[in-house]
């Protein structure tokens, strides 16, 4: 399913939804970030989606990652909880969610990279590369709170 990111745009359309979402900035050993091309958009993010009923917010991260990369990872810390009610994403089935998303950073346990119908490109990208990839605004910001290290706690916008 195709979507529409709308940031701060006087024509989007009203919200009609908010779901709580997820992203991981997983790191491996080398220090290079997880990052997946989205088919809906085809912009690069952090892994990620939406929890489900039943699950602890953490287990969403775990399954989210899985489902979307191949990898297996445990979460290591919080970086942020990001609203903004100008940024509305429209999905192509008529919904029109505002964003809502807990960043969090994990790192690999187990797993191997592979694409799923959710994303058309995963790969270990090196931090100083992540400027040559396109992608959103709100997830770029994600990317660098949670790459700062002079940052102690989490962000809460």
């Amino acid at each position: 399913m195709g979507r529409i990111d709308y940031l701060h745009d006087p024509e989007a359309p009203p919200a009609d939804s908010v779901v709580p979402a997820v992203v991981a900035l997983v790191r491996d050993d080398a220090g290079r970030v997880l990052m997946v091309q989205r088919s809906d958009n085809g912009r690069w993010a952090l892994p990620g989606g939406g929890h489900d009923v039943g699950e602890s917010i953490s287990d969403t991260v775990v399954r989210e990652v899985r489902e979307e990369t191949g990898i297996d990872v445990e979460v290591v810390g919080l970086t942020g909880i990001y609203t903004d009610p100008g940024h509305v994403m429209r999905y192509d089935d008529g919904e029109v969610r505002q964003q809502f998303s807990i960043c969090f950073r994990a790192r690999p346990t187990g797993g191997g990279l592979r694409t799923s119908d959710e994303t058309t490109q995963v790969r270990w990208v090196d931090p100083a590369d992540l400027a040559g990839l396109d992608i959103h605004p709100t997830m770029r910001l994600r990317i660098d709170h949670a790459l700062d290290p002079t940052r102690t706690a989490p962000h809460i916008g």
